[in-house]
């Protein structure tokens, strides 16, 4: 959530923002209209909790009919802090509920627009040209299928479309992945995490999930549990109600977990093979920074996926993205895409969001910095979601007759393999 003394000294920058999201822009004077009432009815409530103590020391010392109108005066009063109380209660409730409906402040340099108006930042790598070294590129599934590695059919089968089964070297491959990703986060000195797959509401809503993403969320009703759609969650949630000390930033953990996602909205979108999907593992890199240091660690978390994604011999580039597509809980978002060569087009990889002190507050995680106690500021950076870096490595390092090169960073954790072979039919 935002800050409501930020709403109430700058509220045009504000219903900007939302305009910037394609939100709705009323919803910042409702908001600003129930922060008085909440404000206007706690001070009632105070004033005449203020009158309520007074009286109660004159009673003792009253005695006839003086104390008779002091009792019914202090009855009366009785019940009308009763009924301020219940006021203020209720502004507050939905003060709190409309601070939740509204998005985090977008960034004054992000591009204002819907999801294809995104600008381009860098270009790395080279596009291979098939067609000069005489041969049509095969589509990630096929591929698989040639090298004994995917297998969408049992997959299906067990578990419904949009599931898979990594076999042989593909299994090989994302544990090959998970450990190159992992080793290079460690390098960098994040603390490795495996986190939990399930979490409360309180967890999901206070990262910003239960929001726009909510239709996106599987929930497990008996338990009042969700599974989570990326470990960010957990990891923003494992400092939930504390407060940290400064000397302590930054703080940077990379979480491994299985993801869960409905893909809602998604029908008719990549149903071929395993880039998008309901299940998948990940490498998510998460930070714990001062506010006054969020936009040089994004920056920090960008470097981190682009030499992850060099490191893999992929042809890649930067996006920054536009307001509309941001999420609620960014403030701006960089996302890197890879070539995906038969699709004939950069698809996102990798993503890295500033969430500013927007899920902080909402988990009530701050800093103390001398006598000063503040929220601090998360951010989080895809390193490596498993599938669609199978998906980009198969398709950008094949060869002609079916086998694919192995990039030199993962050969130490395929035993020196340097080729996937295809395997005997």
């Amino acid at each position: 959530m935002i800050d409501l003394r930020l709403l109430r000294e700058d509220p045009d920058r504000v219903r900007a923002s939302q305009r910037a999201r394609g939100e709705d822009v009323a919803l910042v004077d409702s908001l600003l209209s129930a922060d008085e009432r909440r404000r206007s009815s706690g001070v009632r409530f105070d004033d005449l909790r203020a009158e309520q103590r007074q009286l109660g020391k004159l009673i003792p010392k009253a005695s006839g009919d003086e104390k008779a109108e002091l009792l019914k005066k202090a009855s009366q009063l009785a019940a009308d802090v009763k009924a301020a109380d219940a006021e203020r209660a209720a502004a507050d409730t939905e003060t709190q509920e409309l601070l939740l409906r509204l998005g985090n402040l977008v960034h004054p340099d992000v591009p204002v627009g819907g999801e294809e108006d995104f600008v381009t930042l860098e270009t790395h790598g080279t596009i291979r040209d098939f067609g000069a070294e005489g041969f049509e590129p095969k589509d990630h599934l096929e591929l698989g299928t040639i090298l004994g590695a995917i297998d969408v059919e049992r997959g299906a089968k067990v578990s419904g479309s949009r599931f898979y089964f990594l076999t042989g070297v593909g299994a090989l491959l994302e544990l090959a992945l998970v450990n190159a990703a992992i080793a290079q986060a460690t390098a960098a000195g994040f603390t490795p995490m495996l986190t939990p797959a399930l979490v409360r509401p309180q967890s999901m809503a206070g990262t910003g999930f239960l929001g726009q993403a909510a239709q996106d969320v599987y929930h497990l009703d008996a338990d009042d549990l969700y599974l989570v759609g990326t470990s960010e969650v957990p990891l923003a949630a494992y400092h939930m109600d504390e407060i940290l000390d400064a000397d302590r930033l930054p703080l940077r953990y990379a979480g491994f977990s299985p993801c869960f996602r409905r893909e809602a909205g998604s029908h008719g979108k990549d149903t071929r093979g395993i880039f998008r999907v309901h299940q998948f593992d990940k490498v998510e890199m998460f930070s714990y920074v001062a506010p006054e240091d969020s936009q040089a660690e994004h920056q920090r978390l960008l470097e981190w996926e682009k030499q992850w994604l060099t490191s893999l011999e992929l042809p890649f580039r930067v996006i920054d993205v536009a307001s509309g597509d941001l999420g609620s809980s960014a403030a701006r978002k960089f996302d890197c895409e890879a070539w995906i060569p038969t699709q004939g087009k950069y698809r996102e990889l990798t993503s890295t969001s500033d969430c500013t002190e927007f899920q902080s507050r909402r988990l009530s995680i701050r800093v103390r910095d001398g006598k000063q106690v503040k929220p601090l500021a998360t951010l989080n950076g895809t390193l490596c979601a498993v599938p669609r870096t199978i998906v980009a490595i198969l398709e950008n390092h094949q060869q002609a007759d079916g086998s694919v090169r192995v990039p030199e960073v993962l050969r130490p954790y395929l035993g020196g393999r340097e080729v996937l072979e295809p395997v005997a039919k």
